[in-house]
């Protein structure tokens, strides 16, 4: 017999905000890190190591299940819907067009262009 394991209903809902404000895919999203990760110096012998922060903290946690979250996966969760939304809510006279903005949003896993 296998024994469903309860969730906090807390990590309900921050897993629910994570992926939706986290709305690249977790392919797309490595490969915008590496491309922001590459800079002038060319990728050591493992290029997961040279993924920018917090990129691959967020990239850690989209691999995984719900059921195996760690609390560090959980912090990294929270931060990650704090500064998405804190960056939404703080869109440049620019908008979409400012590279800069566009790009901090990507970082994290977000991006605007992205219909929902």
């Amino acid at each position: 017999m296998v024994r469903e394991k309860r969730l906090d209903p807390e990590v309900e809902v921050i897993w629910d905000d994570f992926h939706a404000q986290v709305n690249v895919p977790s392919e797309q999203l490595r490969q915008w890190l590496l491309t922001r990760g590459s800079g002038e110096e060319a990728f050591g012998p493992d290029p997961d190591l040279n993924l920018p922060e917090p990129g691959r903290q967020i990239l850690h946690v989209l691999s995984k299940r719900k059921v195996d979250l760690t609390p560090e996966d959980i912090e990294v969760m929270r931060e990650a819907v704090d500064r998405i939304q804190s960056l939404v809510e703080s869109k440049p006279k620019r908008g979409n067009a400012d590279d800069e903005w566009r790009h901090s949003l990507l970082d994290l896993g977000h991006d605007v262009l992205v219909e929902r």
